[in-house]
């Protein structure tokens, strides 16, 4: 018996996911790690009896989205397994919503996850999430600033985001990738491949392929099992504080909020903002917890927090600003004043010397991409921007909510366009991919920016 089938089967008896009745849906999307999860299950669910449904969600995102569905279909045929295959119309859910194609894409999947699960009597969903996912998840959450519940990452077996009557589980989660890469290999398991994956504009991809291997080299060979492992301690101490906030909520008579734990006291207040729908950034929920007065959290809302309690109030309506500023950038240097940010600029020869990281308040760009003159303005809705690094353009709303800026701050943060509408720099947010300085740059803008108190 191959290794990763010892471990599958182990993963399934420790911690139980076969069902207790009903088939099992696999999801597969026809890369390396899901078809390898559908033979070894297919290898495995004979003995628990345990019939297997394949579940295949088409996004429609690549070229070779069709191929992959066909792909999919052959090896659910070869296995006379049935299939569920549906293509999910992502683009059009994105462009009506306020989230960001990848988030859209997610929360399509597990709900069609879902209706795969329902159709045929289901109450699990495998999944092919492993070792090497859940380490790249942790960093990719540290670098974002995640606490301790987002820290921990996945568990073997959770809830489905989409529906808490199904369950995901993880069979493969202890396991490291390269022990997926040598069953295949053995058995020789076609499967598709994602030319994306190897994209390292997309911070998970940079993640996999830049930062994990320097830290094994020049850090620690073994940094994959301590991220885990201190992945494992962060999720387990996380869900004991988020217990102990539940616990205090639903009791009638209360220990004083302001005499509980630091930690007990921002759980307490996470839980109430995730109740009511808002995100719970660590910026809002410490705001709420040491100032008392309201806080703004959307165009329409207040909140309030007093003796531990979150209160909602009605607020007033934060309109789009119509304000703008053309700015000519014509001379060297010069400087101008917009709201309450005072801004400077000074163009400059371009050299072949390395690009510095910028400084607080100060940016670098490509003079030529940006144009001889600048349009200052704030926020408008349909807003569109491609920071630096991100493989496409998102919404503005997304990106503000994404970096947890406060909803009462982005209607004054200020918004820098080319001439032809284009968005090239946003207070607070990297600068535009497109305006970057790179090998063909012959003049550096370089913009400095204050705002008054």
């Amino acid at each position: 018996m191959h290794p990763l089938v010892e471990l599958a089967q182990t993963a399934l008896l420790r911690h139980r996911p076969w069902p207790e009745r009903g088939p099992l849906v696999v999801a597969v999307s026809g890369g390396l790690d899901s078809v390898v999860l559908l033979r070894v299950l297919a290898q495995l669910s004979p003995a628990a009896g345990v019939p297997l449904v394949v579940a295949h969600a088409n996004h429609g995102l690549r070229d070779e989205a069709e191929l992959e569905a066909s792909f999919v279909a052959n090896v659910a045929k070869q296995l006379t397994l049935p299939l569920v295959s549906e293509r999910l119309p992502v683009r059009a859910a994105a462009s009506q919503s306020r989230e960001s194609v990848e988030m859209t894409a997610r929360r399509l999947r597990h709900a069609f996850l879902v209706r795969a699960a329902e159709a045929h009597q289901a109450q699990r969903i495998a999944l092919a999430h492993h070792a090497d996912d859940q380490a790249e998840l942790f960093l990719l959450r540290l670098l974002r600033g995640a606490g301790g519940a987002g820290l921990g990452g996945m568990r073997t077996c959770s809830p489905s985001p989409a529906d808490p009557r199904f369950e995901l589980v993880r069979p493969f989660l202890d396991v490291p990738r390269e022990l997926l890469r040598d069953y295949a290999a053995a058995h020789g398991i076609a499967h598709c491949e994602d030319a994306s994956n190897a994209d390292v504009r997309i911070p998970r991809n940079r993640i996999r392929h830049e930062l994990l291997p320097l830290l094994r080299r020049e850090y620690s060979p073994a940094i994959d099992t301590l991220l885990l492992r201190t992945g494992d301690i962060l999720g387990a101490e996380a869900e004991f504080v988020r217990d102990e906030a539940r616990r205090w909520l639903r009791a009638n008579r209360r220990k004083a909020f302001d005499r509980l734990a630091v930690a007990l006291q921002r759980a307490i207040i996470r839980e109430q903002l995730w109740g009511l729908g808002h995100d719970a950034g660590f910026e809002l929920v410490e705001r709420l917890r040491l100032y008392p007065q309201p806080v703004s959290a959307a165009a329409e809302k207040t909140l309030a927090l007093k003796a531990g309690q979150l209160t909602v109030n009605a607020g007033a309506t934060q309109e789009f600003v119509p304000a703008e500023r053309r700015v000519s950038l014509a001379a060297p240097a010069g400087e101008v004043q917009f709201g309450a940010v005072r801004l400077s600029w000074t163009r400059t020869q371009s050299s072949k010397a390395p690009v510095r990281r910028p400084t607080p308040g100060r940016e670098l760009f490509d003079a030529a991409a940006v144009g001889a003159e600048i349009i200052l303005r704030h926020w408008r809705k349909g807003d569109r921007f491609r920071p630096l690094g991100l493989p496409r353009a998102a919404k503005l709303q997304d990106l503000f909510v994404n970096r947890k800026i406060p909803a009462d701050r982005r209607h004054t943060l200020v918004v820098a366009t080319a001439v032809n509408g284009d968005i090239f720099w946003v207070e607070g947010l990297p600068p535009g991919e497109a305006f970057k300085i790179g090998s063909e740059t012959r003049r550096r803008l370089a913009l400095t920016w204050r705002r008054s108190a």
